[in-house]
């Protein structure tokens, strides 16, 4: 079994934007101003996009990095696949 790397820091970091979605929850609720709504869907989604950075990067500088050095030519192309696939995803959603 492979040993991932540990993500405490951005659980903590997902909580905190659960925290916000449901401020975002009971601003709705409370029928409050569309544009601070939105200002606090864009912090939510920019707190979101900052977990998904650090953990491609973290991805990158560990499971990536380390089929780059092993010797299966077969896990090197896969990682590399499995990278332009997730850069891609990622500017779907731009």
């Amino acid at each position: 079994m492979k040993a991932y790397p540990s993500h405490k820091k951005h659980m903590d970091a997902l909580k905190r934007v659960e925290g916000q979605i449901r401020g975002i929850q009971k601003m709705i609720e409370e029928k409050r101003y569309c544009v601070d709504i939105l200002t606090q869907l864009s912090a939510a989604g920019s707190a979101i996009a900052s977990v998904q950075n650090n953990i491609l990067e973290r991805h990158l500088d560990t499971c990536f990095s380390s089929a780059l050095v092993g010797k299966s030519e077969k896990d090197r192309k896969n990682k590399v696949s499995e990278v332009v696939k997730i850069l891609k995803n990622f500017r779907k959603g731009s």
